[in-house]
This record gives structure tokens, C-alpha cells and sequence, in this order.
């Protein structure tokens, strides 16, 4: 059933390429909220995102900031942790007219987002590093049974509504106490879905069978770090990190993430891929429609990505899929297709 609603989201600029004019509710963040507001994500920036219905984050290069904010939890981390975006849904598909090195890849990651091997989004306080001496450093790893089970069912409903295939990759053989429940887990969620196939891969192996049959994986279910690492692998696989969308998700908030960084060096000079943002803009409208059951939202989503397509496959791309256009021009080109379409 369509509803009628009224979305309020919000923009989160960033860094480097991340600021772009935007006429919507703009929050200070990054190096520009260092310099205003005394901080990377201002207090009243996280107040503001919390009456909102989802957001757009833009890249941001907390690299780059000056200390002590450098040190600190990114932006993206530390809005994931205080919302508890646990689900970090990474989608790697080739375009038709791209510069694809598996163009058959099609697969989506789901990436656990709240704990697992990245020792900042594990603890209450703190970074979950700590150094006992100047020449020892030591990092937490935190696997928990009711978080591996709420990514493992995002992962398998996902599946439902692509081609019912799940894929688990971890490190068992050798981390077996936490790797190892993270597998046990996630292969206990799949029992109840009996529909859908699912295996198992090891971390190292799946990096191979990436490169040479991308096309045979469909939903790929990983702890942290090996998500983020495995969605940066697809993401060029699929043509361009450029190309590589994400969101994440709790279960009543959803941020708009492109998955590459900020690229300071070419801030400005229209060279930067806008199909990143574009398709996690749509994917957030998707996660909206499907939670409010609004079918406008849905069919928004569709149609953003298809416009990006069928501009691809006419031939306009930036140069990093092998075409010409500026940001800007590629931009103009998609807002044509889904004007006229």
C-alpha cells in the first residue's frame, strides 16, 4: 500500500568533493565544523540528524583534520556508533558501456557495522586501542551474538529479494573463538531461511575467487573490517570505486554514504564520479519506501539508478569509467534521462 509522507533529510557536506550545492537542511561536519563549531561533528549537528528520517553524508578526509581530531573516531564512524547503524549495505555491479574488470559483477555486501575487528566502534568509550608500552599495541575485537544476528538477518531478507544465494566469509580456521561465532551464528539464522542457499568462504580465499568469478556471488555477509575490505575489492571489480554506493542502517535511521573517500587533490575540477552518491541517494530512498511502505519512494530509487545506467550506456561517463564528462556535465545528463523517462 502507497502512503503519502513527507521525508526530512538531511546533508552532511564533508570534505574535499563532499561539499556540493545543495538546497536541502545542510549540517556542519569535517574540517569546516572544526573550524566554526570546535569539532568534526558538532553536538548540535548529531541533535539535528536525530529528528531526521535519513541523511546524506558526503566524503570526508579526518586524515587530514588537526589534532586532536585526527585521533578521534571519523564522523562516519561516530554517527554510525551513536545511532547504531549496524548495517552497512555495500552494492558492486557493473555498468553495460563501462570499464568493468568482471563485467558480470553484480553482488551486494553486507557489512556488520558496529563491532567485529575495528576496535573504535567496539567499546562504550574509547578507541579500543591501547598501548601497555611504547612498543606494544594492542586492539580489541568484539563479537556479540544478538549483533551478528540482526546483520545475519539483513543479509538473508536481502537475498530473498535478489537471487537467494548468501555467502559468509570469515576467518574460522584461525580466529575460532570470534570468527568462529560469527559463522556459527550467521549459519543458525540461515536454518530459518530455507529457501535460500548459503555457504561459507575463508577471508583469503574469497579474494581470490572475487577476481576470477565474481559473477557466481550474489550477498556476501562479513564482520567489519573484512566487509570493508571485500567492498573496495567488488567496487573496482564493478568498473570504479567511483561507482561503489552504500547506506547504512538501523532499524528507523538510514545514511547515504558514498563508499570512496574524499579526494582532496581534485576537489573542484569537476573530475570526481557523482554515481556514487547519486546511487546511495537512491538507495536511500529505497530503505525509506520499504520501511514506510511507500511505493513512490520505491520506484524513485529505480529509476534514479536506471537514469545513471542508461546515461553509462549511451556513452557519457567521468574519466574514470574511460568517458569525458565533468561531474557536472554527467550530472546534467542523468537529471535529463530521469526527467524525460
Amino acid at each position: 500500500m502507497t502512503t503519502s509522507r513527507t521525508y526530512h533529510l538531511g546533508v552532511l557536506l564533508g570534505d574535499g568533493i563532499g561539499p556540493e550545492p545543495v538546497d536541502w537542511h545542510e549540517l556542519p561536519l569535517g574540517a569546516a565544523a572544526i573550524e566554526s563549531h570546535g569539532g568534526a561533528i558538532p553536538a548540535t549537528t548529531m541533535a539535528a540528524l536525530g529528528e531526521l528520517d535519513g541523511w546524506l553524508l558526503g566524503p570526508h578526509d579526518s586524515a587530514a583534520y588537526p589534532e586532536p581530531f585526527r585521533s578521534r573516531l571519523n564522523p562516519s564512524g561516530a554517527i554510525r556508533k551513536h545511532f547504531d547503524l549496524f548495517a552497512n549495505i555495500r552494492p558492486a555491479r557493473a555498468f553495460e558501456g563501462g570499464r568493468a574488470i568482471a563485467p558480470d559483477t553484480d553482488l551486494v555486501i553486507v557489512r556488520e557495522n558496529t563491532e567485529g575487528f575495528y576496535a573504535d566502534r567496539n567499546t562504550y568509550a574509547g578507541t579500543g586501542e591501547y598501548m601497555p608500552t611504547a612498543d606494544v599495541a594492542i586492539a580489541m575485537g568484539v563479537f556479540t551474538r544478538p549483533a551478528i544476528e540482526r546483520i545475519a538477518r539483513t543479509a538473508f531478507d536481502l537475498a530473498r529479494r535478489r537471487r537467494n544465494r548468501v555467502t559468509i566469509v570469515h576467518k574460522a580456521n584461525v580466529l575460532q573463538l570470534t570468527s568462529g561465532l560469527f559463522t556459527k551464528v550467521c549459519l543458525e539464522v540461515g536454518e530459518g531461511y530455507p529457501d535460500v542457499e548459503v555457504d561459507d568462504v575463508h577471508i583469503d580465499a574469497m579474494t581470490v575467487h572475487l577476481l576470477r568469478r565474481a559473477a557466481d556471488f550474489d550477498v556476501v555477509l562479513a564482520e567489519n573490517m573484512f566487509g570493508d575490505i571485500l567492498s573496495d575489492l567488488a567496487g573496482e571489480l564493478a568498473g570504479s570505486l567511483g561507482i561503489a554506493p552504500s547506506i547504512n542502517a538501523s532499524d528507523d535511521r538510514c545514511m547515504a554514504q558514498a563508499a570512496h573517500g574524499s579526494a582532496p587533490d581534485i576537489a573542484g575540477t569537476g573530475l570526481a564520479d557523482p554515481i556514487a552518491m547519486v546511487l546511495s541517494a537512491g538507495m536511500l530512498l529505497d530503505w525509506l519506501g520499504r520501511r514506510h511502505g511507500d511505493e513512490r519512494a520505491v520506484d524513485g530509487a529505480v529509476r534514479v539508478e536506471a537514469g545513471v545506467r542508461a546515461v553509462v550506456r549511451a556513452g557519457v561517463s567521468t574519466r574514470d569509467l574511460g568517458g569525458s564528462a565533468s561531474t557536472g556535465e554527467f550530472t546534467d545528463a542523468v537529471v535529463r534521462c530521469i526527467a524525460g523517462g
